[in-house]
């Protein structure tokens, strides 16, 4: 999390601004809050993209599609604003530190390393539940990353929707009409390599590459350190690298890295192999030290209220936090929806917050930004 730059803007939509969150292919992401009181993050898509209509088509049915995705395992579409000059999308804020943070570390955050088997095994469960609900609103995430899936205490949520394709247009595979690969190196499946069809099972590959990283510290397909491309031919022809996965765990992270999609377990499948999910909720899932840094993380950024006083908060600065909830619950604004023009257009002539609003209560926090930026995305 960085303090707003000078050329940001200080509003978008109802929302106003209180940080960077980070940035990927599609635009950049920041901390929000609604005049409700509302933590959100909202991605401000580059304007470049928004001058390309075809973008802006995908853009608007993609946004649609996300709205259908429940929120129980991921972070739900609260409001966008599709037909303005530069479009825009919040999200729900959710209060945990990216899979990556906590693995390796980085953005102020210490590296815990491979998480334990009970915590690989409800991560699974986790994901696959997520994952369901996406295929059942009729879209493929196809960027499941560490990145993109945030741990928080009473389990994992998938963020970021940002590539995502319906089911019924995902035929360009992972190419987009310049050529560039859509996905992330390192977590793509071969057939988005390949250039074929895209399906759910997809993202059961990208599952596989997730644990793998999550239980053993490491990419399956290792990185990219001796090239892009020929990290890209590992995931395509060679089986991947599970000697830092605990025994146990290797087989169902096996068949999830199947070349062949059809191989591959179903998301109901890797529930029921993951096991080990305690239904006893006051029974941690994650260890005692990651619990500790998330409870003393949140109670920091209590003290965060408005982008002027984010440079001397207690452990302001970068840091791998989550989104912390706001004050109350805000039903997404279907009016708004309809009537775009309702939504002020982003621009230099914005006002700063504080001439417009007092600072919100609230507690904002960290959102995982996303730094393992994908190769393209749109």
């Amino acid at each position: 999390m960085e303090q707003l730059a000078s050329g940001d803007p200080h509003r978008i939509g109802a929302y106003r601004l209180l940080a960077r969150l980070g940035a990927g292919g599609m635009g950049q992401v920041y901390l929000a809050r609604s005049d409700r009181g509302r933590t959100v993050a909202v991605k401000l898509v580059r304007r470049e993209l928004a001058e390309q209509e075809e973008f802006r088509s995908r853009f608007r049915h993609e946004v649609a599609a996300a709205r259908r995705v429940g929120g129980a395992w991921t972070a739900p579409v609260l409001d966008a604003d599709t037909e303005a000059e530069v479009p825009w999308v919040a999200t729900g804020y959710v209060a945990g530190p990216s899979l990556h943070s906590v693995v390796s570390g980085g953005q102020g955050s210490p590296a815990h390393g491979p998480l334990p088997q009970h915590s690989v095994r409800t991560l699974a469960a986790g994901l696959a539940r997520a994952l369901a609900d996406i295929h059942s609103a009729g879209i493929v995430h196809r960027d499941l990353k560490p990145s993109n899936v945030l741990i928080t205490i009473d389990g994992p949520r998938v963020i970021d929707f940002g590539i995502a394709r319906a089911l019924g247009t995902a035929t360009d595979g992972g190419l987009t009409r310049t050529g560039a690969l859509v996905g992330s190196p390192g977590f793509m499946a071969p057939e988005q390599i390949r250039g074929d069809r895209v399906t759910p099972a997809c993202d059961v590959f990208c599952l596989g590459s997730v644990l793998a990283y999550a239980a053993g510290g490491r990419m399956p397909f290792g990185s990219a350190d001796s090239g892009v491309h020929a990290q890209m031919f590992r995931i395509a022809e060679e089986e991947p690298d599970l000697s830092g996965v605990p025994e146990p765990l290797r087989g169902l992270i096996r068949d999830c890295l199947h070349k062949d999609p059809g191989s591959r377990p179903t998301l109901e499948q890797i529930r029921e192999r993951a096991g080990g999910v305690s239904e006893d909720s006051s029974v941690p899932w994650l260890p005692g030290a990651l619990i500790a840094q998330l409870g003393s993380h949140a109670v920091r950024l209590l003290e965060v209220e408005h982008p002027e006083s984010f440079a001397d908060a207690p452990g302001a600065g970068p840091a791998a936090g989550g989104q912390a909830p706001g004050r109350g619950p805000r039903t997404p604004d279907a009016a708004r929806q309809a009537a775009p023009q309702d939504s002020p257009a982003v621009g230099p002539a914005v006002q700063h917050p504080a001439a417009r609003h007092p600072a919100a209560p609230g507690s904002p926090a960290a959102q995982s930004s996303g730094r393992d930026t994908p190769a393209a995305a749109g």
